[in-house]
């Protein structure tokens, strides 16, 4: 290749470094193939699973899921290990850095979230707050 003159100068010193930006949530690998599996059972194309939190339960938040049909404006999309999770843009605060696990137990089987900004859950579960 000829040479053009062109050269790459070293960044300055103490310029700042490109960051990575960070998965606003990340899925296990048992909640991948269950979300795989959902929306295979369903039939009929689809942009994802749309994650959002509403006001529910005594301790004030709780997780929702869907079907989405299609990327809204605002979600923030996750693709991790073959799937697509829209976050909805309301929720997204709560959810940054949040696991999705999917669990089957002898007593409730479902996805199962493990998220650094909760400071409390309800006894039964169903809820939490930040």
């Amino acid at each position: 290749m000829p040479d053009t003159g062109t050269t790459t100068a070293p960044a300055p010193a103490g310029a700042a470094k490109p960051r990575l930006k960070r998965q606003a949530m990340t899925l296990t690998d048992a909640a991948a193939a269950q979300v795989r599996r959902l929306l295979d059972k369903r039939g009929k194309p689809s942009a994802g699973i749309r994650i959002g939190v509403r006001t529910k339960g005594c301790s004030g938040l709780s997780y929702t899921l869907e079907y989405a049909d299609e990327r809204g404006k605002f979600d923030e999309a996750v693709e991790d290990k073959g799937v697509t999770i829209l976050i909805d843009p309301k929720a997204a605060m709560f959810i940054l850095g949040t696991e999705m696990d999917y669990v089957e137990e002898k007593m409730q089987t479902g996805f199962k979230f493990t998220n650094p900004n909760e400071k409390g859950r309800c006894g039964c579960g169903e809820s939490f707050h930040v």
